[in-house]
């Protein structure tokens, strides 16, 4: 199967987003992301794919948008599906933990680790809000965007006091 891919600039640093032949993103990696996706032999370069992506992306970092609509499609194990679906209802400017994740796909509590993980393994990074998910205390745990990204995304979302 083609891969599609194309760059975007941000304020994070240049978006590396990858797409099926029929339009859905497969990934969103950003500079430096532990698991991140790189620019492989045979992929074809073609900004077509990844408009409405260019758009909203835009718009989200403009502060004008808080919900992507844009079809993605993401491979894993049933257990990271389950977890990355959780992510998804998580609203522009809220945060929840691990536990929470954990017992919204119905895993037992001691199941908080893996859930981490297969939050860590997120290929589309803030399309799939995986930087809104917190440790129960507050805490600001991994993201494999960095920690640094997640705290100025958290920021412009108004979750965090600062500037972004």
């Amino acid at each position: 199967m083609i891969t599609y891919w194309t760059t975007l600039d941000s304020p994070l640093g240049p978006l590396l987003l990858t797409a099926r032949p029929s339009g859905e993103l497969t990934s969103l990696s950003l500079p430096g992301q532990k698991g991140g996706r790189t620019v492989q032999p045979g992929w074809r370069r073609d900004a077509g794919p990844f408009r409405a992506a260019d758009e909203q992306l835009t718009a989200y970092f403009a502060g004008e948008l808080t919900e992507f609509r844009l079809p993605l499609h993401s491979t894993g194990t049933p257990f990271r599906e389950r977890v990355w679906a959780a992510l998804d209802p998580i609203p522009y400017g809220a945060t929840v933990s691990y536990g929470e994740i954990a017992a919204r796909i119905g895993a037992p509590r001691a199941a908080v680790r893996a859930v981490g993980g297969a939050i860590g393994a997120n290929p589309l990074l803030i399309l799939r809000p995986c930087h809104r998910v917190i440790g129960s205390d507050g805490s600001l745990t991994g993201y494999a965007g960095g920690l640094e990204r997640k705290v100025r995304l958290l920021t412009h979302e108004g979750v965090l006091q600062g500037t972004p």
